[in-house]
């Protein structure tokens, strides 16, 4: 029977993307429903880290660790050591097997930093005195999951966001899935069917597609706070808590920090996450531990929070839950593919080992790069002189700015522009109604939600005012086209 579409995959999520530009690019016809905002849920709201995670060498996670590292780029970040935790000779064996695990190549090897004489030192409390640093990745999440999203399209994959799954059956060997979206009610026909529901996968397998399933997931708030700038260099900082976890403060968005993150058991999957006040109130205590000048909630400009939706395997705590993913699948009739947990990192390694187990074996996605991203991985200083030499009136800030987002395709979306004023009205923060008009069309952004949170942090330095300004202006813009 002829079907709209090969594959059809509930989510927008990086898994969901990934997957969709992964089997597009196989020479399947994809179509993928996402009941909100590209990465508007946990896609968007993870502690911004392209890893593994140094921690999971605690649980034996060797194989996971390894997987994930051959994932990673450049970030260096520091590690102090605090007693009564984890003893320095087991932080530094965990570090080796970071260090040779993943077939490090270009990142730099482990080394043993004196904080008293580096300058790595000087945010922190006298009595540190010894720290590790070690090399791993930085990523802007909800970016990558709209480029993953707008490379599939280009291939001819069909994105249909804001656009809710109502339900799908099997009918005469195929998936008829019901779609409520923008347009109103419709009904397509797939040959098999991919749920990458995220924290909702385990409604859909009940509520929206009513099969038999003996997995499920468990719920994980995880949150953060986002706090003017505490230190001056840029590095990442690695803290342990007497209580065994761990967290992060990492320098962010320029003129920022960025501390996370907690976890907390998330009980309805339908209750926005959000950073309760003992959650801020422990990140604030747990990072006063290191840092000289105390930070106090008043030094929290930004909070935000996100569900993990981790494979249940039945761990006693949320912080021993395996963050690895597990792919089942459904082939009585029609093949369905559920996807359980997974993390960032190893989204692409994800999406191959979804596509195997629908019986796809040809791999690609290695080593092509995303939209914007066909330049070496030590070519952003030049690529940023060269923004700058093509568009004398672009300041310098403006111009990392854009690179760090758009990459090459910075230069495409500034076009013939010779002066400011012919990239039209400033919004606020260098965007522009170019930009604007750019993230509408290139990069499906329908809100000035989508545009100052996902598709960049400039919500960071735009007035409420500004915001509804950008969201007039979508708005209008949507409706002209109609």
């Amino acid at each position: 029977m002829a079907t709209d579409f090969d594959l059809f995959i509930i989510g927008g999520g990086i898994n969901g993307v990934g997957i969709a530009r992964d089997a597009q690019g196989r020479g399947l016809q994809v179509g993928l429903a996402e009941m909100s905002d590209l990465g508007a849920a946990t896609s968007s709201a993870s502690t911004k880290l392209f890893h593994w995670g140094l921690r999971y060498l605690e649980f034996f996670e060797f194989v996971l660790v390894r997987k994930a590292l051959f994932e990673r780029e450049v970030l260096l970040r520091s590690m102090p050591w605090m007693k009564g935790r984890r003893p320095a000779w087991l932080v530094r064996f965990g570090l080796f097997l970071y260090d040779t695990l993943g077939g490090r190549q270009i990142l730099q090897e482990t080394r043993t930093v004196d904080l008293t004489t580096d300058p790595v030192g000087r945010p922190l409390k006298g009595k540190f005195t010894c720290a590790y640093e070690y090399s791993d990745c930085w990523v802007e999440d909800s970016r990558l999951v709209v480029l993953n999203a707008r490379d599939a399209a280009d291939r001819g994959a069909q994105i249909m966001t804001r656009t809710k799954v109502i339900q799908a059956r099997r009918v005469e060997g195929v998936w008829e899935i019901t779609l409520e979206g923008p347009d109103g009610p419709k009904t397509v026909t797939a040959a098999g069917l991919v749920n990458a529901g995220g924290p909702w996968v385990e409604d859909i397998i009940r509520g929206k597609i009513h099969v038999n399933a003996t997995e499920g997931v468990r719920l994980v708030r995880g949150s953060h706070i986002v706090t003017k700038r505490l230190f001056n260099n840029d590095k990442a900082y690695f803290f342990q808590g007497e209580d065994g976890r761990i967290i992060f403060a990492i320098p962010y968005e320029t003129d920022f920090t960025l501390i996370g993150t907690t976890d907390a058991e998330h009980t309805d999957v339908n209750v926005k996450p959000v950073a309760t006040d003992e959650e801020q109130d422990y990140l604030v205590a747990f990072i006063n531990q290191y840092f000289e000048t105390p930070v106090t909630r008043a030094d929290i400009v930004w909070t935000y929070s996100g569900v993990r939706p981790l494979y249940d395997d039945g761990a006693k705590s949320a912080t021993a839950a395996t963050r690895d993913y597990v792919l089942t699948l459904n082939d009585d009739g029609a093949p369905l593919l559920n996807i359980f947990g997974g993390k960032i990192t190893t989204y692409r390694k994800l999406a191959e080992n979804a596509l195997k187990k629908l019986g796809h074996k040809d791999k690609w996605t290695a080593g092509v790069p995303l939209p914007g991203g066909d330049f070496a991985v030590d070519g952003v200083d030049e690529l940023h002189r060269d923004l700058m030499r093509a568009y004398p009136f672009v300041a310098e800030s403006w111009a990392r700015r854009l690179i760090r987002a758009y990459g090459t395709n910075a230069a495409v979306m500034l076009g013939d522009a010779k002066a400011q004023a012919d990239l039209g009205v400033c919004f606020g923060a260098t965007l522009t109604a170019r930009e604007l008009d750019w993230l509408k069309d290139q990069e499906f952004a329908l809100t000035g939600e989508d545009v100052v949170w996902r598709r960049s942090k400039l919500g960071l330095r735009l007035t409420s005012d500004q915001i509804a300004a950008i969201d007039d202006d979508l708005q209008s813009s949507m409706g002209n086209e109609q």
